[in-house]
């Protein structure tokens, strides 16, 4: 299962040098609940090779504003603290792993 990215866990998380897949969703987007099973699996896999995080956009707003998040669910990946790239809408489970595999 996916972690959470938090406001309190920005400054920290983003000083990795590694690749994050953070997830920006909230629990009344429809799908982001469809999208939420494939970032769990996806989480599993990549487990001690690439940091994947779900961050609730209501709860935590410093983060989504950071990333200028204006539409849900939408993917980013950071590496070494910087956005690499991101997709806003539905995923599927190939097309995701293949971004990751790309940048990791």
């Amino acid at each position: 299962m996916a972690k959470e990215f938090t406001d309190s866990e920005m400054d920290n998380l983003l000083a990795q040098e590694s690749l994050i897949v953070i997830d920006f969703w909230a629990e009344w987007c429809g799908p982001c609940k469809k999208l939420s099973p494939v970032i769990d699996e996806l989480a599993e896999e990549y487990d001690g090779v690439v940091d994947i995080r779900k961050c609730d956009v209501e709860e935590n707003v410093e983060v989504a504003s950071k990333f200028g998040v204006m539409a849900i669910p939408t993917i980013v990946l950071v590496k070494g603290g910087k956005e690499i790239t991101r997709r806003t809408g539905t995923i599927k489970k190939d097309q995701l792993k293949s971004l990751i595999e790309e940048n990791k």
